[in-house]
């Protein structure tokens, strides 16, 4: 498949695939005249790139694991590199939570009468439902 039609397939930009070529994440095969040609199996790949990127891995990192989880060949190196994402995942998890936490304070009680701020009513919202809405968040 062409570069456009694997973009399509996997829902990331022409531009991205080229990078991850760059980067030695992706392969091509060219044509006579220069076009890139994918396997089928370049989308499934391109997904997983995705979902480690998402992850927040680096493109050095990803390259690393790739052949890896390829060819299902699981070293003691892999695996600690591995369980070493999962850990700064988790780490940057609970600094997330912590911080959702500390909004839904602060949220709570801009709500309250104590807080000193003035409460002004969503239009959108009736009176008594956002009453509700409130008495549910706060128990």
């Amino acid at each position: 498949m062409r570069i456009g039609e694997l973009a399509a397939r996997s829902g990331v930009s022409v531009r991205a695939l080229r990078y991850y070529e760059e980067q030695g994440l992706l392969e091509a095969n060219r044509s006579d005249s220069g076009q890139r040609h994918y396997p089928e199996s370049a989308v499934d790949r391109v997904q997983l790139i995705q979902m480690l990127y998402a992850a927040g891995l680096s493109s050095r990192t990803i390259a690393e694991l790739l052949p890896c989880v390829e060819a299902k060949v699981s070293t003691p190196e892999s695996r600690a590199r591995l369980a070493a994402e999962r850990d700064r995942i988790d780490t940057q998890i609970a600094a997330l939570t912590r911080t959702r936490d500390r909004l839904d304070a602060v949220i709570a009680f801009s709500g309250s009468p104590d807080s000193g701020c003035t409460w002004i009513a969503d239009p959108h919202v009736p009176a008594q439902a956002s009453h509700f809405a409130s008495r549910d968040r706060n128990g």
